[in-house]
């Protein structure tokens, strides 16, 4: 359902699944405050009636401050997060380093964190519930031993609790509380990588494009009754052996 009255702030916003979010949103009639470290230089996105860039690290509380308040002088309300910035790396766990598990840590969590809060806290004022979306990863239920990304898990399948508990928490206010899980997707993230190997890591032999994570967002975000769930687009890789 196209609603032209609510607000999504969507982090990670100037490229890949992040721009395709906004393109989502924006196509369905919703007001966007878009937001990352240099969302204003996107090569996907321009400023218009309905969207605002914000630039900075989410990671820090300021930062989300200052999207939160865009969002309400611009636009008047915060209905809608989707949490999607996020930073990834893969290499064995006795090589990362405690700044490697620093920088997991304030963009992947603390990024959730701040700008969560202040959006649950404009939601409970508005008395007219919200929605929040996280964006995690198939790895977190399906490890797999040809990708040794164990730090980074930590975070996603923190955001995959979080999810949880706060739907739970905010039930009664209809504040509800979801996470689309990724498995491999064509993004800037994999340009290096042989798409020939990247198809072997889901059971179909496919690769998702933005869209199809943007698509689950969507869905996610209007369906009403759905909170507390984990949805997999991931070409069945979080099944298990293939």
């Amino acid at each position: 359902m196209t609603n032209t009255q609510k607000t999504v702030i969507v982090t990670g916003a100037s490229q890949g699944i992040g721009a395709a979010v906004v393109k989502a949103f924006l196509e369905r009639g919703y007001n966007v405050v878009g937001t990352s470290r240099n969302a204003t230089k996107s090569a996907e996105l321009k400023a218009s009636d309905k969207l605002v860039l914000v630039d900075g690290d989410i990671g820090l509380a300021e930062t989300a401050r200052k999207v939160a308040d865009t969002a309400i002088q611009k636009f008047g309300s915060i209905d809608v997060v989707i949490n999607n910035a996020g930073i990834f790396s893969a290499k064995p766990f006795t090589d990362y380093s405690i700044d490697d598990f620093r920088a997991l840590v304030s963009t992947n969590l603390e990024g959730y964190l701040h700008i969560t809060q202040l959006a649950v806290t404009q939601m409970l004022a508005q008395k007219r519930g919200g929605s929040v979306v996280a964006i995690t990863s198939s790895l977190v239920e399906n490890p797999n031993g040809g990708l040794p990304v164990s730090l980074p898990m930590i975070t996603k399948g923190g955001l995959e609790a979080v999810t949880r508990n706060l739907a739970s928490e905010y039930a009664k206010e209809q504040i509800r509380f979801n996470a689309v899980a990724p498995g491999i997707v064509d993004t800037p993230l994999h340009k290096d990588n042989p798409k020939d190997f990247l198809k072997t890591l889901s059971p179909m032999g496919t690769i998702s494009a933005s869209e199809d994570i943007a698509s689950a967002v969507i869905y996610l975000t209007e369906s009403s009754n759905i909170t507390g769930e984990v949805l997999h687009v991931d070409g069945g890789a979080h099944n298990g052996k293939w």
